[in-house]
């Protein structure tokens, strides 16, 4: 059993990632650590976590752990990734893991100095819906890929939410427009090459709240608009010359809708529904991450989101915000 460490109460871990610990068939949760202590002391009495601290340096100092889960604020996801690493612990960082791309690079140096595993938090890429995509496509069940189509918008103008504070890390792509890039590269295993977009601002907060783009992905191209404060809407789809695939809930699986990838021909004169039903992409992450981190074998860790894709889409990010402002396109 991997021990798992929780480095604050953030509210994707309460919901999400501290029940896929406890599900999961290979770690188990040891300690939280909060700055206010109290806070840590409720969580774990209402998760059976047997220790609590008041402090993140003490967590990571506590041979208790063997890993650390981070979900703070993202301003602070480069310097305790590296902390982590630095005091021997396995990494599951919150996404984005930086908002820049060349800051990754300290965290693989951290990584590889330590000799532990170190992943940003892409629970889509461990769903089995999407693993279905990649092999529709690579089967060439669509034909030639021509073009990708993604959208993924909510609504949000709380002033006191992290989103919307551009000190820690707010705006629609850090927070939501790394999903559909994620998901484009991971379902054809290709990179893109340059990008032109469009990046809205929001004048009370100063945080990006809308952005579109295309970006090149050679022979064929992926077209996506995110935004903070739009009606909630979640699409993408993948679109060849003998068919296209859609998928119903391509990020929140189980939570916006259903877990299912459809398959459409041609003409639209028949199509294939593939469900999964009861999949929790979050526990399939720690159960995978545990894997790795116990094993060490390069095939478990094959299987975990790696730093080098994750600088990879970074590099996206911070290219269409370059766009966003010169208007041009911009290389990656």
């Amino acid at each position: 059993m991997l021990r798992w460490g929780i480095l604050s109460t953030a509210k994707i871990g309460v919901e999400h990632v501290i029940p896929a610990i406890l599900n999961a068939d290979n770690a188990v949760i040891t300690t939280i650590a909060s700055r206010d202590k109290s806070k840590a002391n409720r969580l774990a009495e209402r998760f059976a976590i047997p220790h609590t601290f008041g402090s993140y340096d003490d967590l990571l100092a506590s041979d208790l752990v063997d890993a650390i889960y981070i979900p703070l604020p993202t301003a602070h996801h480069v310097e305790w990734s590296i902390k982590a690493a630095n005091a021997g612990k396995h990494v599951l960082c919150e996404k984005p893991i930086s908002l820049k791309a060349p800051q990754i690079a300290d965290i693989i140096q951290a990584r590889d100095k330590n000799n532990v595993l170190v992943s940003e938090a892409f629970m889509i890429t461990y769903h089995p819906q999407w693993h279905k995509v990649r092999d529709l496509i690579q089967n060439g069940d669509i034909g030639k890929l021509s073009h990708v189509q993604a959208a993924f918008t909510y609504f949000n103008k709380d002033t006191n939410n992290m989103r919307n504070i551009p000190e820690l890390g707010g705006g629609a792509l850090p927070d939501i427009g790394v999903y559909p890039t994620v998901a484009t590269r991971f379902a054809t295993g290709l990179e893109p090459v340059a990008v032109s977009a469009r990046v809205k601002y929001d004048k009370d907060f100063g945080t990006d709240a809308f952005a579109s783009c295309r970006a090149n992905f050679g022979h064929f191209e992926m077209s996506m608009y995110v935004a903070t404060q739009l009606a909630h809407r979640q699409e993408i789809s993948f679109h060849g010359d003998k068919g296209w695939i859609e998928v119903s809930a391509p990020f929140n699986a189980g939570l916006y809708d259903a877990d299912k990838v459809t398959l459409h021909n041609a003409n639209h004169s028949e199509k294939q529904e593939f469900r999964f039903p009861g999949v929790n992409q979050y526990k399939l992450q720690i159960e995978a991450f545990s894997r790795a981190a116990l094993t060490k074998s390069p095939a478990d860790e094959a299987q975990v989101f790696t730093l080098e894709s994750s600088q990879k889409n970074q590099r996206l990010i911070d290219a269409i915000y370059a766009a966003g402002e010169s208007g041009l396109w911009e290389k990656i």
